[in-house]
């Protein structure tokens, strides 16, 4: 198990960038949302503790899983992304093992997609989707005991949010 011994939520904030000139869009699953908060909660609270500006992270929220890349794509093409405002885009979601093959269908999409918007397009889009076998590793890996993807998604957007700077 890639979390065994690792809590997700740690950082060193000394290798960093600030995030004080970076915009982030966020976009956040509504179904288990009882996960998706959490995993928006960590987001929030490390890129607010890495530098970001609360006014600058917009979030959108969607249905479900699936439905983030169109929500991330929507977003990188909205009038923030063409004004310049975002650098990064994270989308939350939570997929749980159930009893048929939709588990596999909606994990592949969402995959592919969220891939082929950060190979087609400008924005970074850091992909923060639990796909766990059942509720309690989503618990554990949204402020429990493995700590919250959330947070190391924030991590990951910042350093992409540096590195698109850098490039552009």
């Amino acid at each position: 198990m890639a979390t065994a011994n690792h809590n997700l939520s740690n950082y060193d904030k000394a290798t960093i960038p600030n995030a004080k000139d970076f915009r982030f869009g966020i976009v956040v699953s509504e179904w288990n949302d009882n996960i998706t908060e959490g995993l928006w909660q960590g987001a929030f609270e490390a890129l607010i503790d890495c530098g970001a500006i609360k006014q600058n992270i917009v979030r959108w929220n969607v249905p479900g899983t699936f439905e983030l890349t169109y929500g991330a794509a929507r977003m990188s093409k909205s009038i923030y992304a063409d004004s310049g405002m975002l650098d990064a885009i994270i989308v939350i979601g939570c997929v749980i093992q159930g009893e048929t093959k939709h588990f596999d269908f909606v994990c592949e999409g969402v995959t592919q997609g969220i891939k082929d918007l950060n190979l087609k397009g400008d924005i970074p889009v850091i992909f923060c989707v639990l796909t766990d076998n059942n509720m309690q590793q989503s618990i554990d890996r949204s402020g429990g005991k493995h700590g919250n993807k959330g947070t190391e998604a924030a991590i990951a957007a910042i350093k992409m949010a540096a590195l698109r700077k850098e490039t552009v």
